[in-house]
């Protein structure tokens, strides 16, 4: 039997003064990012999603939220789903003060994110505490959907298919993306990428262009 993952970043956020959000509260999906949760939910319920599980975090509850009410499944909300704890050291500065702010870090984080004895929380560690979660919620023969955010969504996507997290920047997913990973008894293999239409991103480090497979 195989397992069958969707994982599911949220929705754009609105974010007019250019923050690091993180952690922080009163930070929910712009017009856009409800856009792209509503085609998002169209395009799982297309593929039969059963189960739906999210970070406690507004922008991925509200995200999640979406997508229950399009497949008629109430969200679990998983702690280990939340936004990668990097984040939070930055939290409440604007991207563009970040370099004068903390010299160092962001060009650090963009030249090697496994490498950052600054942060609180290794990627690695966000992509264990993903897999666990990943492993505990989903089941054979059914989709689950796991509502995160942009990096942990990736390292978890890395990790599950042998990949390496010193290639967190590459083919990064965009808002209210998914990523369809099936489980079978040599391993897990990405089967689809979708997103729906991102308008204008920023920061602008944040995705990477996609290469062909």
């Amino acid at each position: 039997m195989s397992h069958l993952i969707a994982l599911l970043r949220h929705g754009e956020v609105h974010n007019p003064g250019h923050v690091v959000y993180a952690d922080l509260d009163g930070y929910a999906l712009s017009d856009r990012g409800w856009a792209q949760a509503g085609a998002a939910a169209s395009h799982l319920a297309d593929l039969g999603a059963v189960k739906i599980v999210t970070s406690p975090l507004q922008r991925a509850v509200e995200t999640s939220n979406a997508v229950a009410a399009r497949v008629g499944r109430s969200p679990m909300v998983d702690p280990r789903l939340t936004e990668w704890m990097l984040s939070s050291r930055w939290a409440g500065t604007v991207w563009e003060d970040l370099p004068d702010q903390r010299p160092g870090e962001l060009e650090a984080y963009l030249a090697d994110p496994t490498d950052l004895p600054f942060s609180p929380e290794s990627i690695a560690r966000v992509a264990d505490r993903m897999s666990a979660a990943i492993a505990e919620h989903s089941a054979p023969d059914r989709l689950t959907v796991f509502v995160s955010h942009q990096d942990p969504v990736q390292s978890a996507r890395i990790h599950l298919t042998s990949g390496s997290l010193s290639q967190l920047h590459q083919n990064k997913p965009g808002h209210g993306s998914v990523i369809l990973l099936e489980q079978n008894p040599t391993g897990w293999t990405e089967r689809d990428y979708w997103e729906p239409d991102q308008g204008s991103s920023f920061p602008p480090v944040e995705r990477s262009p996609r290469v062909s497979p």
